[in-house]
């Protein structure tokens, strides 16, 4: 995983808008798909990137999958930019 692929799969705009849609619950692929105007392909590159980043979890259902966000992820960039900020804040009062 690492913090590098999860900041470069948050840096794409159609990326930061998939994790959106996913934060309502789960949704098959093709379902993302077609909220964006680019190919079927395009958005399965995204979803691979979201998922390598450990950004996103798929679950296999017959011949759908569905993808859920994985908070975990997000609740440690979210800690770890906490901890840069207070770094930051206690430099500032030196």
């Amino acid at each position: 995983m690492g913090l590098q692929n999860t900041l470069r799969a948050l840096a794409d705009p159609i990326r930061r808008e998939i994790l959106e849609l996913l934060k309502r619950g789960r949704l098959p692929a093709g379902e993302i798909a077609e909220r964006f105007p680019v190919t079927a392909a395009s958005i399965s590159r995204h979803l691979s990137v979201l998922k390598d980043a450990g950004l996103i979890r798929d679950t296999r259902e017959g011949k759908f999958i569905y993808y859920e966000l994985n908070a975990s992820v997000l609740e440690e960039i979210l800690l770890w930019i906490a901890d840069l900020k207070g770094e930051k804040d206690n430099d500032q009062g030196e």
